[in-house]
């Protein structure tokens, strides 16, 4: 199994997205990207992190690919918007890929410059690193699936 790391906004509706795509065996969702070690919902939602709300998705190489993960990714949200998706207003929530090895990072770049044309504004989303991925408390997991809720604003 290879790994990818998405953010998007609320994690909820992007785990939702990635969990019901070909290829995808697990999710998980967390916080990455900050300087606190292992922080709390209640921490990373006052914005003095630095961490960004993700998704933490395990896939099937055999199954899908790391470019069609990222079409997901860009279907799944506004990546024009900086530091905010729908009502969710912070940099916890803005758009970012965390990439796990340079083959990722090669092609998100590729990916993100060929996704440009599909929006008017400039994409904001940021390619960087695979750090620290802490996963957030056990109650947003799977959140949907337990809730029965939307898609919290996603596209």
């Amino acid at each position: 199994m290879n790994r990818a790391t998405f953010a998007a906004g609320c994690f909820w509706g992007v785990e939702a997205r990635f969990a019901r795509t070909r290829g995808v065996t697990a999710t998980r969702v967390g916080y990455t990207g900050g300087a606190t070690e292992q922080p709390t919902y209640r921490e990373v939602c006052s914005d003095t992190t630095g961490h960004a709300e993700a998704v933490e998705v395990s896939f099937d190489p055999q199954q899908t690919s790391f470019a069609e993960l990222l079409e997901v990714f860009w279907d799944c949200h506004d990546p024009t918007a900086l530091n905010r998706q729908g009502p969710d207003v912070g940099s916890q929530y803005r758009s970012a890929i965390f990439c796990h090895d340079e083959a990722q990072q090669v092609a998100a770049l590729h990916s993100r410059a060929q996704a440009q044309p599909r929006f008017m504004q400039p994409i904001v989303t940021a390619i960087e690193a695979a750090v620290t991925f802490w996963p957030a408390e056990e109650y947003h997991q799977r959140y949907f699936e337990k809730h029965g809720a939307g898609l919290c604003g996603q596209r």
